[in-house]
Formats: C-alpha cells, sequence, structure tokens
C-alpha cells in the first residue's frame, strides 16, 4: 500500500483495533503484537498526530498497564513536545495512577516548560489546579495561579479573578513570588527605617497586600494588553494541528505575520515557541522550516545543534523529498561545520529518492568543487550522465553545468567548446544545452583582433540552433534576438546586413 496514503493507515488501525473484539488484556499475543508493529510504524511516519499517541497509550494501558501506558506517553511527547493536549493528557493520566505527588508535580512542571504559554494553555493549567485541589494544598494552588496569571493567554481575566479570591485568605508570603516578596518587603522596611517610623504585624501585612495588589493589578493590565495583541493572529489559526492535507493560504498568511509580530516584541522563548508551534500545523511547508533555521542562527550565542535539530526533523520527516532545497541546505550546513562526510550522506540520501534530480546534481557537484577540488565535481557530472538514471534532458543540463566548470573554474573555454561540440548531436531537443552553449560563445572575452574568430563560433552554434536543433519555434525565435543583439553590438563589417536578413525571417 501507499505509505504515504493517510486514509489507508486509519483504514488499517481501526481494523486491528477490532480484532478479536477489541484489544485488552485477553487479546492473543499475536494481535498485541500487531497493533505494537502498526501504531509504531504510524506514529513515526505522522509523529505529530497527539490523538494517536494517547489512543495508542490508552491501548498499553488495557494490555499491560500503567507503565507501559507511560512509555507510550514518554516518547508522545517527545515527538510533539508542544502540544498542550497530549501534555494534558499524560497529566491527567499520571494524577490516576501514581501515587507519588511529588513526582505529578514536577511532570506538571515539565509541562508548564514546554506548553504553558501556549495561547490555549488553559487546559493544562487547570487540570495543574485541581491536581493540588485534590490534595487540598491551596499554597499550591496559589503558587499555580501567581504563575499563570504573568501568562497572556485566553483565559487570563478568570485566573486573575480566581487569584483575587483566594488571596484574600491565603498569608501575605504566598501572593507572589519568594523574589517578588523579598524585594516588596524589604522596601517597606527601608521605608520605615528612613522615616523611624514603626507598624505593628497586622498593618505591615495588610501594606504588604496593598503594595502587592498594586503589583499585580500592573501586571493584570500588561498581560491584558499582550493577550489582546495576540487575539487576532490566534482567532485565524483554524487548524492548529497536524494533518496531511493542505492549509488555507489564509492561514499561512496568519503564520506568517505571528512569526513577524513576535520576531518585533523580541522575546526569545516566545517566539521559539511559536516557531514549534508553527511548525505543527505548517509541517509540509519548507518555507517556515527554512524561516526557522535562519531565525536560529540569526539569534546570538551557540544555536548550532538546534539548528541540527531542525534541519533533521524536517529532512527526515516532514519536508517532502520531492523539494529536496530543505535537505541540501542541510548538507550545507553540515559541509560549514566541517563534516563532510555527512554532507555527502545527505546528498547520497535525496539522490536515492531522487535519481537525476538536477537540484542535487548540480549541488552535489559544487559541494565537491569546495571540499575537494574540480576534479571531484566533474567526476559527480560524469557519473551522473552515465549512471542511466537521468533523462535526456537531465542529461543536457548536466553537461552545460560541467562545461560551465571547466569554462569558469579550471580556466579551460577550449576543453569547455570541445565538450560542447562534442554532445551537440546527443542533445538536440535540449533546450538548456543550446541556450548554455550560445551564451558560452557569446560570453567569452575577445578583443578587436580576435573578434572575428569568435563571430565564426557564435554564428556556428546559432546556424546549429536553426537548421538541427529540434527545439520549439519560440525557443529558435528567442535565441535568433539573442545573436541579432551579438550582432548589433559586437558585430564586424556585414554585420548589419545579416541582422536584416534575420530580422524579415525571424519577425517576418
Amino acid at each position: 500500500q501507499d505509505v504515504d496514503n493517510f486514509e489507508n493507515w486509519e483504514s488499517l488501525i481501526r481494523a486491528t483495533e477490532a480484532l478479536e473484539g477489541g484489544i485488552g488484556r485477553s487479546s492473543s499475543a499475536e494481535t498485541i503484537e500487531q497493533i505494537h508493529i502498526l501504531f509504531d510504524a504510524f506514529l513515526r511516519k505522522f509523529p505529530l498526530l497527539f490523538g494517536y499517541w494517547k489512543r495508542y497509550a490508552d491501548i498499553e494501558f488495557a494490555v499491560s498497564g500503567s507503565d507501559a501506558a507511560e512509555v507510550i506517553y514518554r516518547r508522545g511527547v517527545a515527538g510533539i513536545p508542544n502540544s498542550v493536549d497530549l501534555w494534558t493528557g499524560y497529566c491527567s493520566f499520571k494524577m490516576d495512577t501514581c501515587p507519588d505527588e511529588d513526582e505529578v508535580r514536577d511532570l506538571f512542571d515539565t509541562a508548564a516548560e514546554f506548553v504553558g504559554i501556549d495561547f490555549l494553555s488553559h487546559t493544562l493549567w487547570d487540570k495543574y489546579i485541581e491536581f493540588e485541589e485534590r490534595l487540598e494544598r491551596p499554597d499550591m494552588v496559589m503558587q499555580v495561579l501567581e504563575r499563570v496569571t504573568r501568562i497572556p493567554m485566553h483565559q487570563y481575566a478568570r485566573y486573575f479573578e480566581r487569584y483575587t479570591h483566594l488571596s484574600a485568605s491565603r498569608p501575605v508570603e504566598e501572593l507572589t513570588s519568594q523574589e517578588e516578596f523579598d524585594r516588596v518587603s524589604a522596601a517597606l522596611t527601608d521605608e520605615l527605617a528612613q522615616k523611624d517610623d514603626k507598624m505593628i504585624p497586622t498593618e505591615i501585612d495588610r501594606e504588604l497586600r496593598i503594595r502587592i495588589q498594586k503589583l499585580h493589578v500592573a501586571r493584570f493590565t500588561e498581560v491584558q494588553q499582550q493577550t489582546m495583541r495576540r487575539w487576532p493572529f490566534e482567532a485565524e489559526i483554524k487548524r492548529p494541528y497536524f494533518h496531511v492535507k493542505a492549509l488555507d493560504e489564509t492561514e499561512l498568511v496568519n503564520w506568517r505575520r505571528y512569526l513577524d509580530f513576535e520576531e518585533i516584541e523580541g522575546d526569545f522563548r516566545r517566539i521559539r515557541f511559536l516557531y514549534e508551534k508553527c511548525l505543527v500545523a505548517t509541517a509540509f511547508y519548507d518555507e517556515f522550516w527554512f524561516r526557522y533555521v535562519r531565525w536560529l542562527s540569526a539569534q546570538e550565542g551557540d544555536h548550532r545543534e538546534d539548528i541540527r535539530n531542525v534541519y533533521r526533523q524536517g529532512s527526515s520527516i516532514f519536508v517532502p523529498v520531492g523539494r529536496p532545497a530543505f535537505r541540501i541546505a542541510y548538507a550545507h550546513f553540515e559541509e560549514a561545520e566541517g563534516d563532510y562526510d555527512l554532507a555527502r550522506d545527505i546528498f547520497e540520501s535525496i539522490l536515492t529518492e531522487l535519481p537525476g534530480n538536477i537540484e542535487t546534481i548540480i549541488a552535489r557537484a559544487n559541494f565537491e568543487r569546495r571540499v575537494a577540488g574540480v576534479n571531484s565535481a566533474i567526476e559527480v557530472y560524469t557519473s551522473a550522465i552515465e549512471s542511466g538514471s537521468c533523462d535526456v534532458y537531465t542529461r543536457g543540463t548536466l553537461i552545460t553545468e560541467w562545461a560551465r566548470i571547466l569554462w569558469t573554474v579550471k580556466g579551460s573555454p577550449e576543453d569547455a567548446r570541445v565538450l560542447f561540440e562534442k554532445y551537440a548531436d546527443h542533445y538536440l531537443d535540449s533546450k538548456y544545452f543550446w541556450i548554455n552553449y550560445l551564451q558560452f560563445e557569446i560570453q567569452l572575452p575577445s578583443s578587436s583582433e580576435t573578434e572575428a574568430e569568435r563571430y565564426r563560433y557564435v554564428s556556428k552554434v546559432h546556424n546549429d540552433i536553426r537548421t538541427k536543433a529540434r527545439l520549439p519555434p519560440l525557443v529558435i525565435k528567442d535565441l535568433s534576438h539573442i545573436y541579432m543583439v551579438y550582432l548589433l553590438e559586437r558585430g564586424g563589417p556585414g554585420a548589419i546586413k545579416e541582422y536584416n536578413k534575420l530580422d524579415i525571417e525571424v519577425n517576418g
């Protein structure tokens, strides 16, 4: 079957899940193995489908228990670490199956690090608050609320309201972060010392509450403004999840504008998070992978390993190999890092999937020229031409690139001409071959003493184009126009007569 056909995978999964009346502890070992093989293969192919990770974890829980299910959840959040839904599902599962409250709390904190700033992360924060309420830990609820009220998100106002309500009954030390509380408390102590004034504990408590409340009101205003600025972009995201179907152009435009906005804002964490979120919905669009790499490359500090991971992720799973530019850029990155063997491996992997791809062969030849010399580049071209994997049009193009290296890099226009002349009869149908052959002869430098000889070469190529090459009439006409310009600009005595004659024949 077609491994890229999502519907086929879905049908196969449904059929396998229905075997023996449904997967469970009573299922046969053979059926359980089949479901493992199927889900593992499917999620290697489509790792961003968070719902299927949860589905797989549910099956593992039914078959083997909580430890096996947790292995799947861990694999899932490693494969799609910016999924609020998957992290929330994982944390909910952990709440119900793990008796160690610190272990569960650590998982919530890890989840918050990965997705806590998502505009729609309220489901995770609600579950975190629910967890602390189950344990009857209002102090921890207060800590969670204090954290979440600093984040621009869809449900920001609800969290501020809840924070305000709960803060009235909680010790003043719990109302803000320890760092901020110490700063406010120290400022009050300094003021009282300067005034040589004293307050009783209840007065100090009241004054601290007033000051902290003012900070939170100011923070509410700031978060409200930040939320409203992001709201229009978030409202236009109709499909934040991965799907094999193409996105509407309006959504692509919105992602571009949203990234522009966050980059102008300048918060590294938020920009990076938005790129990761964007690349879930736009995984098949290499423009966003390129943009992410360029943005990372422009940041201060050493982000080479991050950039390498982006290239690996995009190249190995998402960007279609039929558009090799991103993989070629990955090879260029590794070349710049000095890993020539890996760069070669990347080129080879592309050509394994796309034998005869012109863009990749030329990029590979230029790579070899840079790191191993002209002869290695020529070897790439000759190997591709003789491999049998290239059609006549591709071979014609590669011949011209080979000639270009002989002329511009090796400095031997004579060898380049010999190459063109040798293969002219083989590529009579190749437009690219004849365009470059003509341009080669025209562009070679000459002097008043050598121009007559140059004219003979140029004239011969043009004559072959009109009399021997099997090109479309419009292409022949365009190439004749190039030759006519050459006659006007560099032709000798009698050139104008040839020009007028061609004008009648070509433009008649």
